[in-house]
């Protein structure tokens, strides 16, 4: 598996931890990592990076995420699904020098790990309508 695959798995766990825990970032953080071993420093980073921006811009993500998925609260999807959207979305927003298609296919690959198989289909759709705003607002 490669650095940036594991730092998004690991980016989704971490969020998966603080959805279903209630807890704090800062929490999260030091529960997750003291449970985490093996992983290098540039794998730790980006995994940061990416917990950072989901959890400091949690209020827009979400907005994006509901304003997409048609028909879906975000306390109705799986949360699995949620935290996977959370932190692709986070993903387009933080580095946006990164293509969307990557974080898509990324993102579908973890989905194929730890989400039910009829998710996948789901997250592409609510990811892909999400780049296709990200990337006009961005170029407007």
């Amino acid at each position: 598996m490669g650095t940036r695959r594991k730092s998004r798995e690991l980016t989704m766990q971490m969020l998966f931890q603080g959805d279903l825990g209630k807890q704090a970032p800062e929490q999260v953080q030091k529960l997750f990592w003291a449970s985490v071993e093996d992983v290098d420093a540039e794998t730790r980073g980006f995994a940061e990076d990416l917990y950072r921006i989901a959890t400091t811009r949690d209020e827009e993500i979400d907005k994006l995420i509901e304003a997409h998925a048609q028909n879906w609260r975000l306390e109705r999807m799986p949360v699995v699904d949620r935290n996977l959207l959370r932190a692709a979305v986070a993903e387009m927003l933080g580095f946006p020098n990164t293509p969307a298609a990557i974080i898509i296919n990324e993102t579908l690959e973890i989905g194929r790990r730890f989400a039910a198989p009829e998710s996948i289909h789901f997250l592409n759709g609510v990811l892909d309508a999400i780049a296709r705003d990200v990337l006009k607002t961005r170029l407007a």
